[in-house]
């Protein structure tokens, strides 16, 4: 960050910065460099932040948890800005839940089953935040977010609060309207669910976290599932197909548990994640046909 920018942002009231930010400690692989990072306090620091570093042409990047996201080694030429303490409110009103962008969607989930409203049990141990859950319309066991999502704020790229139901949001397969403009910024979510009754929810909750206990590799960083479901088949099982397996890079492997998923085993760089991915996709296009896409959001 330069000085300039470090001046205009320091006047803005509720915001802290790290200069030197590790990203390994904001990411799903816990690798990468380092970057500038931003801790708005505050829906309007955060405002303000984005809205500063906009005037000033600096290049930025919204974060919540940071679970479906890469950093690579060499770093972030520019300011990450978190959204986890600025954008952590939640409220139950009715059949329906508003969550900040910043909020775990776990908690989401827990909230709901307090209040017995059901219909958000398929997300409960997705590992993001509401943000980047809808950004990829996240999903999993036959559920996803464009199922009970009704409307979302964002500050749009002219600096406006903006609020837009989600029928307008070109919600499909791990695709929404925020990642063809990724000048928008997800501030809020709201959720409309259906009344339930909680001990019935909370036990679907928890057979759904031990299905990924069960099957997925939750003991080792990663991103969650490396590629999307390609039309026809699944990405797992072409890659199980492929003798993949177990296909190590580094410290970076496909995991034995799951084909789907790239993992770190322990000292793995960035470098070793892409060169692995890169096989990967070019082993199953050679022997399949099918072309991989990954699910995974690159900080570059």
């Amino acid at each position: 960050m330069d000085l300039k920018t470090a001046e205009a942002l320091s006047v803005i009231d509720g915001l802290r910065i790290d200069e030197d930010g590790d990203l390994s400690l904001l990411t799903g692989f816990r690798t990468g460099g380092r970057a500038a990072v931003a801790v708005p306090q505050t829906k309007q620091a955060l405002i303000e932040t984005v809205r500063v570093l906009r005037e000033l042409g600096e290049k930025h990047f919204i974060l919540g948890r940071g679970s479906n996201v890469m950093a690579l080694d060499e770093g972030y030429p520019g300011v990450v800005i978190l959204t986890r303490e600025a954008l952590s409110s939640i409220d139950a009103e009715g059949t329906s839940i508003r969550a900040g962008a910043g909020v775990p969607l776990a908690d989401v989930c827990r909230t709901a089953c307090r209040e017995g409203l059901t219909g958000l049990e398929f997300a409960y141990g997705i590992p993001g935040s509401v943000g980047g859950a809808v950004f990829m319309n996240a999903g999993a066991y036959g559920g996803e977010m464009k199922d009970v999502l009704t409307e979302v704020e964002y500050l749009d790229s002219e600096g406006n609060v903006t609020v837009s139901a989600a029928s307008d949001l070109d919600l499909s397969y791990r695709k929404s309207f925020f990642q063809d403009h990724r000048d928008m910024v997800i501030l809020s979510a709201a959720f409309g669910l259906r009344e339930g009754d909680s001990s019935v929810i909370y036990e679907t909750m928890r057979e759904t976290m031990n299905k990924r206990i069960e099957k997925q590799p939750l003991e080792y960083p990663s991103c969650g599932s490396t590629f999307k479901r390609p039309e026809g088949s699944y990405a797992s099982k072409l890659i199980d197909e492929c003798g993949l397996k177990g296909l190590t890079v580094g410290g970076a492997q496909v995991s034995e548990k799951h084909a789907g998923f790239v993992i770190n085993r322990g000292g793995a760089t960035s470098s070793d994640i892409l060169e692995l991915i890169s096989r990967i996709r070019e082993t199953v296009r050679d022997m399949t046909g099918y072309e991989l896409e990954c699910e995974i959001e690159f900080l570059e």
